[in-house]
């Protein structure tokens, strides 16, 4: 029996939308879909709402928990992580309350700034755990990358390990539509070519019929501009630098160092800037799960519609051998983005068929899109080297080499800042000792 293996499947919404898909695929007819999470009462409830799903859909596949991880991934083809370190408590409380102290505001932290830098630290031990175990019981299992920091966490995986990796998240595919449906415009039948890294790729092309686009977004982008709309970081920097960015305006305001300042504090209400906003999420989720909860997990006529999450149909592709193309995340080997580092994890548009996940070349960004690319992409290499190396040095220029952190910081509150964060992680994080963690 072929088998799929869910780490993180705790998260019973995001693990009905992915396993639900699977479910709709004929091609996995026969499956056995694998669950695993830390978390007992949250795995217990995915595995109850995806065995009522799958007897309301008759399908033919097996739903089974795991407690113990190995097991869980033995012999598995395909393996999705949706993983949380640390969760809310204590661990993003701890990212955005003590940068707070040295007066550095994040929206949500879980990319690159001083957050994402901790949430890369404490989750790339958990990540490498996994390829051990992955090397040892299925080697050749392709994994499915959703968690954040996803360049970061990709690109270990790629470089670090054995395991083939591709890094999926939602924003380019939602990027034109959104951008558009904003706009008052009609997205049917529009070209698009988007290309960069996660969170920050670029809608280098937008076409109709081969008429470019671009003028009549820019010139309806600059008239929403005059009221205040959730969007204003993203056509503020395509404005400036000519291009429509994937992620949201509120990823973006914190990816950046023009826009979350403590000296310009007009311009949080300038451009409608929700600082603190995933906490806000989070304490929200988690109110509404405990709603949700009854509904989700015990109903016996709980059905499923395909969604557009990329996991299930890469999945069809490589089983029936039919090419489906997606923006994945993928280490810039050969220089697919050439005008961006080799040892880089990029989003370009790639092909999944029976051979597996190839990526396409891009080649050159235009320079000013590649040079905003290349300032987080410093961060994220030296977050890596962090990790890798666990000399504490490297996270302190890490953080001196975030756009937003060193905007706000000096050179000895960034270290300070580091130091505190270290501290109030604890076991959470590795002792950062100097002692390498490959050996």
């Amino acid at each position: 029996m072929s088998k799929i293996t869910f780490l993180g499947a705790g998260s019973t919404v995001f693990a009905k939308n992915v396993l639900g898909d699977c479910m709709l695929v004929p091609a996995l007819e026969g499956f056995e879909f694998a669950l695993f999470d830390i978390d007992e009462q949250r795995l217990s409830d995915s595995e109850k709402m995806l065995t009522n799903l799958k007897e309301n859909l008759n399908k033919n596949i097996q739903i089974k928990a795991y407690h113990d991880r190995k097991e869980a991934l033995r012999d598995a083809k395909y393996v999705i992580n949706a993983i949380q370190v640390g969760g809310y408590k204590p661990s993003t409380v701890i990212d955005f309350e003590i940068p707070k102290k040295y007066g550095l505001r994040q929206t949500i932290a879980d990319t690159v700034g001083i957050g994402g830098i901790f949430r890369n630290l404490r989750t790339i031990p958990v990540m490498l755990d996994f390829a051990k175990d992955m090397e040892e019981v299925c080697p050749n299992a392709l994994f499915l990358n959703y968690t954040n920091p996803m360049a970061v966490l990709t690109g270990v995986m790629n470089r670090f390990t054995n395991i083939k990796t591709v890094g999926l998240c939602h924003s380019v595919q939602v990027c034109t539509k959104e951008l558009f449906r904003s706009l008052g415009m009609d997205p049917k039948g529009v070209q698009e070519k988007i290309a960069g890294i996660n969170h920050m790729a670029w809608l280098l092309e937008v076409k109709k019929d081969g008429k470019d686009l671009y003028p009549e977004i820019k010139k309806r982008a600059k008239e929403k501009q005059k009221t205040k709309h959730h969007d204003m970081v993203r056509f503020e920097l395509m404005d400036k630098f000519g291009y429509y960015v994937t992620e949201s305006s509120e990823h973006n305001a914190e990816y950046h160092p023009y826009f979350i300042k403590s000296r310009y504090p007009e311009l949080i209400d300038k451009y409608n800037i929700p600082l603190d906003e995933y906490p806000r999420r989070c304490v929200n989720q988690i109110e509404n799960w405990e709603r949700m909860r009854e509904d989700l997990v015990n109903n016996k006529s709980l059905d499923h519609t395909r969604t557009k999450e990329y996991g299930s149909r890469i999945i069809e592709a490589i089983e029936t051998d039919i090419p489906f193309k997606f923006g994945g995340n993928v280490l810039n080997t050969g220089r697919l983005i050439s005008n961006l580092p080799e040892k880089a994890c990029v989003e370009v548009p790639c092909i999944a068929d029976r051979s597996g996940i190839t990526p396409t070349y891009v080649g050159d960004l235009p320079e000013q899109l590649a040079a905003l690319n290349r300032t987080n992409i410093n961060t994220q290499l030296l977050t890596i080297e962090a990790a890798i190396t666990g000399k504490r040095e490297h996270i302190y220029q890490a953080a001196m080499l975030d756009p937003h952190t060193s905007a706000e910081l000096s050179l000895d509150d960034i270290v300070s800042l580091c130091d505190d964060l270290i501290e109030a992680h604890g076991e959470w994080l590795p002792k950062f000792d100097g002692s390498p963690v490959l050996v």
